[in-house]
């Protein structure tokens, strides 16, 4: 995969890391039926990259995503037709076998938060905003929040947040679980970045079986679950990079993977 140039959504691959931006910084990354599509496509572009196991979503500017760009809406501003698989950008994030990872530099809100949710990882600036905005503008919610959400912070922590509709910190998104940890303004991409590349080092084959594990435990019963899970684990105890990484263990040394 190349990298991607939309006007919206920026995509870079170095290694096995692909950094999609959004990128409306002059509206603060709020979306609009351009940026939507570009962020769709694009997801889609990634999740079919066979080189790529680690993607880092994160926004142009001082902002993240505040969701929808309602001022563009309001203003009459001429606008692309909608498609309701774009929407599926987050369920992407969320299913895609790669590890996910928001890089959460600002305002987050409505499906801003939605994104952020679906990924797999979630880390803030310590100057980062959130709120589930939807109540706030008459809203029911859309971009998977209310799926992900309780999943994160628990059921009844997610309606609060949502029918309050108030802005919380990122000491508290990290108090309540919804960040992993938060980094200072000024090294906060790096520190991510870092996070990113560390990732991205370990095996793609055992990245992308450990992702879809995760995925359908969501929905199988234990029984079947294991199964499966064993399964996955013989297939890649015979592979060429699990082979790769014992030999490494032994030499004392980095391992050399290949997706093999």
């Amino acid at each position: 995969m190349s990298a991607n140039t939309q006007e919206t959504v920026l995509c870079e691959v170095e290694g096995r890391l692909a950094t999609i931006t959004l990128n409306r910084p002059e509206r603060r990354n709020g979306f609009n039926n351009r940026m939507l599509r570009e962020l769709y496509e694009t997801l889609r572009e990634v999740e079919g990259d066979d080189s790529v196991s680690v993607v880092l979503l994160t926004g142009a500017g001082r902002a993240f995503c505040p969701g929808a760009d309602f001022g563009a809406y309001a203003s009459g501003e001429r606008q692309e037709r909608n498609r309701p698989e774009y929407f599926h950008a987050s369920r992407l994030l969320h299913e895609m076998p790669k590890v996910t990872i928001a890089a959460v530099n600002g305002a987050c809100a409505g499906g801003g938060l939605g994104l952020a949710c679906a990924c797999d990882l979630r880390y803030a600036s310590e100057s980062a905003v959130f709120n589930t905005a939807f109540l706030g503008v008459a809203l029911s919610g859309d971009m998977a929040v209310a799926w992900l959400l309780p999943r994160i912070v628990g059921s009844s922590m997610a309606r609060e947040l949502y029918f309050t509709s108030s802005k919380f910190s990122a000491a508290e998104a990290k108090e309540m679980g919804l960040v992993l940890r938060t980094f200072p303004d000024d090294s906060f991409r790096d520190e991510v970045r870092a996070i990113a590349d560390g990732i991205s080092r370990s095996a793609p084959l055992a990245i992308g079986e450990i992702k879809r594990n995760f995925v359908t435990a969501e929905t199988l019963p234990m029984r079947d679950y294991v199964e499966l899970e064993a399964a996955r684990q013989n297939r890649l105890g015979r592979s060429k990079d699990s082979r790769e990484a014992f030999r490494a263990f032994l030499e004392k040394r980095q391992p050399r993977f290949e997706g093999r």
